[in-house]
């Protein structure tokens, strides 16, 4: 078997797909962009530009306006009395569910305590005890210690967003709004030489334009947007993992997508982004239960409704399949309206929105999907297989998370591997590429209303239950799709219309046949993948993970290649990219 990493036609020189845009009509020079302004992105821009490389921040919407700002519960580190790294790593590790690869935790968890420290010293302000001063911790599911720091009560991501804007406009920073990153540019050697982007009518440019640069990094967040129901904001359509794809870097883990257990139950036919009643409404001593009241995670766990979020949500699917139910409770009556209006405000003002009071009434909640554990495939210092492309937050898959991410883990990852990313780009000599060299756009773009077809097929084939037979269906409706986009190209000549909704649909459908060939592929159950016809973890067979790329050499086709250990594959960068040791 080759080792991921290691096969020539993997890496480099990218697949010859790219999706049909107009050419660009005008460029910016840089020597680094970042595309997404999430805490990963905003913290790695911010280090980049203060170690005086030109840099640029590419983002879909507005500044604040991705994931980061969405995150109510906090951010984790041992930063409590008595708590201590090496307890971080163990819960972080069993939440994994034997896929975490240990280096990286261990990086994460001790590096993480001095980056949160200076996120802080950026302007970040968390919730501190009017009694001590100290920083306010609280417990999340599967963490043994109260170590989540929060702001706002429960507004931590639009606090960490605010602080990160605000010091990217006081360190005049030039930034790009509502801009879809469409391609990465590479040179004749397949470095990177920059992205391809649309801007959307708004903003110094407009249209297609290129950004330059021998370094991109990308933090464009997540993909929940692939599924009828998702925490994720709109903008959140894969767009950073379908690029890199394209570009000819490696995805891996890309079948474990979290489905958040407590999300806002608006009805069975709810679509889009849904409220999140953050996990730290149960870590301050909410309850589970069913329509009689019966706390039916006691027993399943010993953490009961603290488990690890992949058990919390097949616990509460269970007790839905077991009912005939289509939602279950969550019972915090207890709390009193004195702590929901201070602790919780946001969760508060949600629920009340859609005509539940939780200070009266339980909260009805079902599990939507939440956060992509997987991604492009990275080293200890973001590095993927494409050399100068670099990934970090949600979007990147850096072996911290393994099957199943442990809570609020996310805004630490993006922090501690921004800045890791930040210090390999300011390591290197300052050189320029040779200029992107333009490449046939082959791939079929999918129509507009094809996004929610995806969606269909995504929620009712690869969510939170799988079997063979729903992934074989999703599977051959997703390739139906696109065999049918292609030979309209092929045959006729004919593409959707390029455009922003197009991409992001065209996007998507990469993306969704990515997680369900490893979702198919991986015959187990394991993390926050749940087959039902393979209900026990087999790690004899399958402790192991699957590396997906786009073949080089037979365009359009997945080529799925199982690592041959647990261990986290070594991603090959050529030497003159190894600034710094692995």
């Amino acid at each position: 078997m080759s080792t991921p990493g290691r096969d020539p036609r993997s890496g480099g020189a990218g697949t010859g797909i790219r999706l049909h845009a107009p050419a660009p009509g005008w460029s910016v020079d840089a020597d680094v962009v970042v595309v997404g302004s999430g805490v990963a992105g905003l913290t790695a821009a911010l280090r980049c530009a203060a170690a005086g490389r030109r840099t640029v921040v590419v983002t879909k919407a507005r500044l604040d306006d991705g994931s980061t700002r969405w995150a109510q519960g906090g951010i984790a580190a041992a930063l409590g009395e008595g708590d201590t790294p090496e307890q971080h790593l163990d819960d972080t590790l069993v939440a994994g569910a034997g896929l975490c690869d240990e280096a990286a935790v261990r990086l994460l968890v001790t590096e993480g305590p001095d980056a949160v420290r200076r996120l802080i010293a950026t302007g970040a302000v968390f919730d501190t005890s009017t009694e001590t001063g100290e920083i306010e911790l609280t417990r999340e599911g599967g963490h043994h210690r109260r170590r989540i720091a929060h702001a706002g009560g429960d507004a931590t991501g639009a606090e960490i967003s605010r602080a990160l804007v605000e010091a990217v406009q006081a360190a005049g920073i030039r930034t790009v709004e509502n801009a879809l990153v469409l391609d990465l540019l590479q040179d004749v050697q397949g470095r990177t030489a920059g992205v391809t982007l649309h801007v959307m009518g708004e903003g110094q440019h407009d249209g297609v334009g290129a950004v330059h640069a021998p370094a991109v990094i990308l933090a464009t967040g997540g993909m929940g947007q692939v599924f009828s129901a998702t925490t994720n904001p709109s903008v959140s359509t894969g767009d950073g993992v379908a690029l890199a794809l394209r570009a000819g870097a490696e995805v891996s883990d890309l079948e474990f997508v979290q489905f958040h257990p407590t999300v806002l139950f608006l009805g069975p036919d709810a679509e889009g982004q849904q409220p999140l009643v953050s996990e730290a409404v149960r870590g301050e001593g909410a309850y589970l239960v069913d329509a009689d009241g019966v706390r039916f995670m006691l027993g399943r766990h010993e953490l009961a409704e603290l488990a690890p979020r992949d058990i919390v949500a097949k616990g509460i699917m269970r007790r839905m399949q077991e009912q005939g139910a289509r939602h279950m409770y969550l019972d915090a009556r207890h709390f009193g309206a004195e702590m929901w209006e201070q602790r919780f405000p946001t969760i508060l003002a949600s629920c009340r929105a859609h005509g539940i009071d939780p200070v009266t009434e339980p909260i009805p909640v079902a599990p939507a999907a939440h956060y992509a554990s997987g991604g492009v495939r990275t080293d200890l210092h973001g590095r993927t297989t494409v050399p100068g492309l670099y990934a970090c937050g949600e979007v990147a898959c850096t072996g911290v998370h393994g099957a199943n991410r442990l809570a609020s883990n996310s805004l630490l990852e993006g922090l501690v591997f921004a800045e890791r990313i930040a210090d390999d780009i300011t390591a290197q000599a300052r050189t320029g590429n040779g200029p992107g060299i333009p490449v046939p756009s082959t791939g079929p773009l999918q129509p507009a209303e094809a996004r929610y077809e995806i969606q269909r097929i995504m929620t009712d084939g690869a969510g939170v239950l799988r079997s063979a037979e729903s992934l074989r269906t999703a599977a051959e409706a997703l390739e139906g799709l696109y065999a049918t986009a292609l030979n309209n190209l092929e045959a006729h000549g004919k593409t959707a219309e390029p455009g922003v909704d197009t991409w992001e649909a065209t996007n998507l459908l990469c993306v969704a046949r990515v997680l369900v060939a490893a979702a198919q592929r991986r015959v187990e159950t394991r993390g926050c993948h749940w087959r039902e016809d393979h209900p026990d973890r087999d790690d004899a067979a399958w402790r192991r993970h699957l590396v997906v790329r786009l073949s080089a050499t037979e365009k359009r086709a997945l080529v799925v290649v199982p690592t041959d250990s647990a261990d986290f594959p070594s991603v090959h960068v050529p030497p003159s990219t190894q600034s710094l040791e692995q």
